[in-house]
């Protein structure tokens, strides 16, 4: 650890889930990060709750309203624009900290190339407990653009607020907000490599659900919508099939045959080993659901 430690902010974007929330947030302020830790919960259009949280010494923990457009792209960015912190995170309000998550990574910060950390995370819920740890030390923008990465998940980052700035926000246009980490992923790895702590210090509730379960055209739409704002998806064949892979299974799923038909097509060209084909197929010739499907790989610590 350098001599002089950077503050840190932590947003938790949240619509109130009390007991959830708590236990977030007591992971947050719970780090053994020697340094200053700020959290912020941002309520999202709803009313604001005083917290039954202990906050220690070199903590501080401010609740305030999302004044950006309600969801939770701008949950966060009202936190951002209220943190103090000279590195900044983001924690879901259902998921959990290990205390050593903050102090592994600002060791990796002490390197100026680097400008942004993730870790490894665990799954865990009902039938699953399950680790999930990148076997890199560091992830480029070329990998985003070719997979999602889902080991890099939100909970799990810590940038330098200059990487944020240069990014910019986590886009609040972005159809029913689906997609908006990997959105946001795309344009902090085009700032920076993202380096990795090779060890599980995020706890993910894993439930099995989604908010998006269902949501088949918003779905579609943000998928298009991501592939409109960054053409140089289109560098990776493979990372493109797999984007329009999802397409094709959402408009299977909302019952648009020929629309996915059409988006298979297009898939198999790009990628004729991309795996969502098979997957999609069933549900274009109505032998499964695609809920059904979906709450198969869900299961399984997965998505479509």
């Amino acid at each position: 650890m350098p001599d002089s430690l950077p503050d840190v902010t932590v947003v938790v974007a949240t619509r109130d889930r009390p007991g959830l929330l708590e236990r977030a947030v007591t992971s947050i302020l719970g780090q053994d990060y020697p340094g200053h830790v700020e959290c912020i919960v941002v309520y999202d259009h709803v009313d604001v709750r005083e917290l039954d949280v202990a906050v220690g010494p070199g903590r501080s923990l401010k609740l305030i309203n999302n004044t950006h457009r309600q969801g939770l792209p701008g949950g966060r960015n009202s936190g951002a624009d209220a943190a103090t912190g000279d590195l900044l995170a983001f924690c879901d309000d259902d998921d959990i900290w290990l205390a050593a998550k903050l102090s592994r990574q600002v060791e990796l910060l002490a390197d100026p190339a680097i400008g942004a950390v993730s870790c490894g995370l665990r799954l865990r819920g009902p039938g699953i407990d399950k680790e999930r740890v990148l076997d890199k030390d560091l992830v480029t923008h070329d990998d985003f653009l070719a997979d999602r990465v889902m080991e890099v998940h939100s909970s799990t980052m810590l940038i330098r607020r200059s990487t944020w700035a240069a990014a910019g926000e986590v886009d609040e246009q972005i159809p029913g907000g689906y997609s908006e980490d990997y959105e946001w992923l795309l344009r902090v790895s085009a700032q920076t490599p993202v380096a990795v702590v090779r060890q599980a210090l995020v706890i993910v509730d894993w439930h099995g659900g989604s908010f998006y379960f269902g949501r088949w055209a918003t779905i579609v739409e943000a998928q298009r919508y991501l592939i409109a704002k960054h053409p140089d998806l289109a560098r990776s064949r493979a990372g493109l099939a797999r984007l329009r892979g999802q397409i094709a299974f959402a408009l299977a799923s909302g019952n648009r045959r020929t629309e996915a038909l059409k988006e298979l097509a297009a898939v198999v060209r790009l990628n004729p080993r991309e795996k969502r084909v098979l997957v999609t197929v069933p549900v274009v010739l109505r032998l499964v659901t695609g809920e059904r499907v979906l709450r198969m790989a869900q299961k399984r610590g997965r998505g479509i």
